[in-house]
């Protein structure tokens, strides 16, 4: 799937697209893997991190059409995982949102389409499902804009899906870095609510599912792993169980509880071994897929009328001690 091919990752410099850029140079021999990001001091870490005869470096913003449009010549795959992310951010500076969200998703498929990439996958957010802030609203819009994209690919063999997944552990704005910080500064730890859960993964679990899912794609599905959950004081107490904490209340934007798979959707959601499968809700003119069977023959089955996929009624949460292994891990 990778060997010998060229592979541009959008946001390529943050924390994902840096796991993803070692990753794909450390173990799948591509031609070329582009880094296109707008953030150059990231970029000369990650060659200094990074001694890869594949690896390119692009300086770019996916708000810029033309220089997607440069970027994009003769590549076979796109990961596209630039976005603003900080949900207090987004609520204060909206417009700055939407541009980069949902214009800069925009620019990625039309850039995709022109250059006739064959496979496009956009990295979503739990907050996209059923959204309360505009984070979640502006990427729930740029999912809609990749599962659309399949139906405006004309002739062009260009095929567009998206992943979606919780909280990534340890990533640059996650709570557990900033917990820590406030730990090493001898600072209580703010908690919004006590009844707060999340869903959580690691930042190469992500990126194997994202692996996985270009094997597994055919163009217009929403691929959401299976992963567990975990409740902020256990959080709190893997971290250090004698920290002081203060509840704070919730945020602008924030949920109590977060959605991947959400009830409205259920009649369009197809559960596999490891994962599930949003199909789309709208019919292509030109693409007649039986998203039942993937092409590698995974069998996946329809869910109850009504059933939802979120953090507080997961039958898996994370104890203390498997958050605290986690944690020792990623910091490994």
């Amino acid at each position: 799937m990778f060997k010998g091919k060229t592979i541009l990752v959008t946001g390529g410099a943050g924390s994902f697209g840096k796991r993803l850029v070692k990753t794909l140079c450390k173990r799948y021999d591509p031609k070329k893997v582009i880094v296109y990001s707008r953030d150059e001091g990231k970029h000369f870490d990650l060659r200094a991190e990074l001694d890869a005869p594949a690896l390119r470096l692009f300086i770019g913003d996916v708000r810029d059409i033309e220089r997607l449009n440069q970027a994009m010549r003769g590549v076979d795959l796109v990961v596209h995982a630039a976005a603003l992310k900080q949900v207090p951010a987004a609520e204060y500076n909206p417009m700055e949102c939407l541009k980069t969200n949902v214009h800069g998703a925009e620019n990625v498929i039309n850039s995709a389409l022109l250059n006739d990439v064959p496979k496009v996958i956009a990295l979503s957010t739990d907050k996209a499902a059923n959204p309360v802030n505009l984070y979640g609203a502006s990427k729930l819009a740029a999912d809609k804009l990749f599962v659309a994209g399949n139906n405006v690919s004309g002739g062009h063999p260009t095929r567009l899906s998206v992943v979606r997944y919780g909280n990534v552990a340890g990533s640059r704005g996650s709570v557990v870095p900033f917990f820590k910080q406030r730990l090493r500064d001898g600072r209580d730890l703010p908690i919004t609510d006590e009844k707060m859960t999340r869903f959580w993964i690691t930042l190469q679990q992500g990126v194997e599912f994202v692996i996985r899912s270009f094997e597994r794609m055919q163009g217009g599905e929403i691929f959401v792993p299976k992963i567990p959950s975990m409740r902020i004081l256990d959080l709190v107490a893997a971290l250090d169980p004698d920290a002081p904490t203060r509840t704070t209340g919730i945020r602008p934007g924030e949920k109590l509880q977060e959605v991947l798979c959400p009830a409205d959707d259920s009649h369009l959601v197809l559960e596999f071994e490891d994962h599930y499968v949003i199909r789309p809700s709208i019919k292509f003119y030109d693409l007649d897929v039986d998203y039942s069977v993937n092409p590698l023959n995974e069998r996946g089955r329809p869910v109850d009328p009504g059933w939802e996929y979120n953090s507080r009624d997961n039958p898996h949460f994370l104890t203390v001690e498997e958050l605290r292994r986690l944690d020792e891990e990623v910091e490994g």
